[in-house]
Order: structure tokens, then sequence, then C-alpha cells
């Protein structure tokens, strides 16, 4: 019989480790980490995802094990997949427009966290007034999460992969590590920023450390060699990767550039649900999950869709096309935030300042209700709330906002 429903390309154990399944996991970026799978387009297949963390972050009810987390092998992706059609793979300069036809938590392990790293292991976005660990773990009804350390907050989730790229070529890898390279070596010297945002490292370089590159086996000359050159998952970059774009949901289709044949393209980072800004950094409500995916190979579609907004013909950007799949919420509590910090100190049309300062105003509103600041502050992170640059024109204060739906809260008649 005919097959019906999409084909599992790369299957999950969840009671077994990154390292132990059936199809070697990565976590970095590189040109040279081989596929694992081929799919051809129009054909709807599903991939299964471990959360960020590779099963290191557990339910207990402690922070213990986020406190102490190695940020070296995040994050754990599934692929590189390898995509053909009747002409062959995809090549350099075509588009790959993946469609995100379904997605959802793995049977039978319908949980997530979302937590606050402590400022010895990375920290957030504000690190300065949260410091230290802390933890959520959160339990999902069908659409629904709740969480039993935030009281009184239920809310419907907008699950999405947080990364979904391509592959680079060894000349975008190039230009990424250049680049992070400079920032990481001169930035506390040069960037007035770093004295309002405490997250360390400035970037994170490429280490063998934690390195997982797939089928390439470790300990050998070529993992060596490319240990040292693979770019880590953390920040999004021409070829997508860790976009954490909330609304990229059932429905959506991604068009992504192709800078290697086949396109090998890799996804995790799955998360049920995110507020804009992400801003406690492991912030979205973290889990194992899967996509049901469908592709189409636009040939020749970076010259033709993409405008280069740099040096290089690399230097391009993806295009998203949300879905529309969403929450409807009919009330918000809307928090402004302008470029002053919390010392008083004018900066020039910053919009990182003003949604920090957006965001702290939040925090310290609903604590008024019963809740700790930390409690608030992982909320923000995960909840369906709405981040907006609303003024970036009018010197010497950019306007950042942030929306909170009030239906999330029991209370929310009171707030």
């Amino acid at each position: 019989m005919a097959q019906h429903g999409p084909r599992l390309v790369v299957p999950i154990d969840v009671t077994k480790k990154p390292r132990e399944q059936k199809l070697p996991l990565h976590n970095r970026w590189h040109p040279d980490i081989p596929p694992v799978a081929e799919v051809r387009v129009g054909e709807v297949f599903r991939v299964e995802m471990v959360d960020f963390s590779g099963g290191g972050i557990t339910q207990e009810y402690t922070a213990e094990d986020i406190k102490y987390s190695d940020q070296s092998v995040v994050h754990y992706l599934s692929g590189p997949i390898r995509v053909v059609d009747e002409d062959g793979p995809a090549q350099p300069g075509d588009l790959l427009a993946v469609e995100i036809c379904n997605l959802g938590p793995l049977p039978g392990d319908e949980w997530g966290f979302t937590a606050i790293f402590d400022r010895e292991n990375g920290g957030g976005f504000l690190t300065d007034h949260f410091p230290a660990a802390t933890k959520a773990i959160w339990y999902f009804e069908g659409i629904y999460a709740y969480s039993p350390h935030i009281p009184g907050v239920r809310f419907p989730g907008l699950t999405h992969p947080g990364i979904i790229g391509t592959a680079p070529s060894m000349e975008l890898l190039n230009i990424w590590n250049e680049r992070e390279k400079e920032l990481e070596e001169n930035g506390l010297k040069s960037l007035k920023l770093c004295e309002v945002l405490h997250s360390r490292p400035l970037a994170n370089l490429p280490s063998t450390k934690g390195c997982l590159l797939g089928k390439i086996q470790e300990g050998t000359r070529e993992w060596e060699k490319m240990a040292m050159e693979a770019a880590r998952t953390i920040p999004g970059r021409e070829n997508g990767g860790n976009c954490d774009i909330k609304n990229l949901s059932r429905g959506s289709k991604i068009y992504l550039p192709v800078f290697v044949e086949g396109a090998n393209f890799s996804t995790g980072d799955m998360h049920f649900s995110q507020g804009d800004g992400e801003v406690s950094f492991c912030g979205a409500i973290e889990m194992s999950g899967f996509l049901e995916l469908k592709c189409e190979i636009i040939r020749g579609g970076m010259e033709e869709y993409l405008t280069p907004m740099g040096p290089t013909r690399l230097h391009v950007n993806p295009i998203f096309e949300i879905g529309p799949v969403e929450p409807r919420f009919s009330e918000w509590l809307v928090f402004e935030g302008i470029s002053v910090d919390e010392s008083g100190r004018q900066h020039y049309l910053d919009a990182s300042v003003a949604y920090k300062r957006a965001v702290l105003n939040a925090i310290d509103y609903l604590s008024k209700f019963g809740y700790t600041k930390e409690q608030v502050y992982l909320l923000l992170s995960c909840c369906p709330c709405e981040g907006r640059i609303s003024g970036i024109v009018d010197a010497p204060n950019a306007v950042a906002t942030l929306a909170i739906p009030t239906a999330i809260f029991d209370q929310a008649s009171n707030l």
C-alpha cells in the first residue's frame, strides 16, 4: 500500500543521550558535516529533536542543573538533511523553501522548562538584576501550558523551532569567525552597550570542548580541524540558525539561502512557547519535539530574491512567511521603555536599552500581584507577549514596548 503521512527521516529516543541516537546529531555549523538523510521536494517528512540541552536539564525542581549546565554543547541539532529535486541536489545560490506542516512535543515527553542562567555561566538580558540560576518546569495540556512554579498562569503555546538553517560555505564560515573573533577581542573596549548588558562572552568562538559533528568521528584529525573552524549555534546568522521567531509555527514557510550542495539544513531547539526577545536567554519553554516539513528548491533564488546587505554576495538573510495559526487575545497591558539606563544615563537611539527598561517596568508592576520578580522574568521570557520597537528616529530616545495578554492570568481583572 502507498504510504500516507510524513516519512520519518530523523528519529529520536529521549531515553538516550545525544551521542547515542540512531542518527548522529551535531551542535556546530560547518560545511563538511555529512548529511544524515535525504529528502525530495514535495514530500512531507518528519524530523524529531532533543531539547537544546540534549536532556541535560531535567524535571527536578531544582536549578542546580541550570547553574552548572555545560554551555559548550548547545544546541543539539537534527540533520543535516540533503534536499534534491528532479534536477538533482540544491545548489549554492538557490533558495530552499521549507514549509512547516505540523509540529509539537514528542509523545510521552510533554513537558518543558524555562530558566535563567547563572551570572558565572553566561547570564542573560537582565543578569545585573537576576544573577542567580533559576528554573520553572512547565507541563502541557493540549495547546496549553501551566507551571507549578508560577501559579495562576495558563496560556496557549505557539510552538515553533528556535533553530532552522542551512549549512554555511567555507567562505561564509570564515566571515563569521573573523568578525566574531574581532568582537570578542575588542568589544569590551569599544562598545558602550557592554556597560549596560552583562551577558558574557560577547561571542562564542569555535572550540573543541563539547563539539559534536555528526558522522565525523571525535578525536580524528578531520574532527580536530573541523572543530576549530565550526561555528557555534548560539546566534542567528545569514544561514538562518537561531532566529527564535516565536510566530514560526504551523503553516509558516522559511526561505533559506543555499550555500552548499544539497542545502544540508538542520533544525532543533524546539519551543512550546516564547515571548518576544526570549529575554532570560534560556527563556522559551524548551522541549523535545518534532517537525513535519515540506521543501521546495527555488533555482537561482538567492540572486533573484535576496539583496546582499554587506560586502559580499553571502551577506544575505532568510525571509520568513508566518503561518495563519496563533493565539487570539483582545486585552493587553503595555509597558514602555526608552534609551535611558537604570543609572539615569542617556543613550542614543539604543533599542536594547529601551527594551530592557520596558521589561524591567513590566517585572516591577507584575510583582505587585503576588509574584516574585524572578517568576515574572521567567514568565515574560516564555509567555506569548509582544515586543515592539515603537520608535527609532526621535533622537535621543528609541522607544520599545512590551505587551502582555491579561488573559493568561487567573486574576486578570485585578491587574
